[in-house]
């Protein structure tokens, strides 16, 4: 998954922001670098992966909801593999297709490659004849710590 990861003083994670957006909380001085990428630099500074904050947030949610849904986090979640064949997977696919109701969530959403989602088309796995080689499931912010 793109972006780095932010986590609240007691290194509870938050969310993730996109780079640029760390560079500003850095500079900001509300957080300090956590986990860097020693071998990719920004300037003179290590490309940082993990930020935490230097204050304390408070939240009531985050931590039992588990990340919110997103085509990159399926992409992360299922190894950027075809949830199908095994092939490099470029696009989503609704287990349970969107004109039949099917919804954006983690438990209907795999990672496909284009033969698979094309072959797949507006059915349910069932009736095209495929089979998933994973089990869809909701990830939580360890699984998707970059590491």
């Amino acid at each position: 998954m793109s972006g780095v990861l932010v986590l609240n003083a007691d290194l509870g994670p938050l969310h993730r922001v996109s780079l640029r957006h760390a560079i500003r909380m850095l500079l900001r001085q509300v957080a300090v670098v956590h986990e860097a990428d020693h071998d990719r630099a920004i300037g003179a500074y290590p490309k940082p992966t993990v930020v935490r904050l230097v204050h304390y947030v408070v939240t009531r949610w985050r931590h039992s909801r588990g990340p919110a849904w997103s085509r990159s986090g399926v992409h992360a979640r299922d190894g950027h593999r075809c949830g199908y064949c095994g092939r490099p997977a470029y696009t989503i696919d609704h287990i349970v297709p969107r004109s039949r109701g099917g919804l954006n969530t983690w438990l209907n959403t795999v990672a496909a490659c284009g033969v698979c989602n094309q072959r797949k088309a507006d059915r349910t796995p069932a009736e095209a004849g495929m089979t998933l080689r994973i089990v869809p499931s909701a990830p939580t912010w360890y699984s998707l710590a970059p590491r």
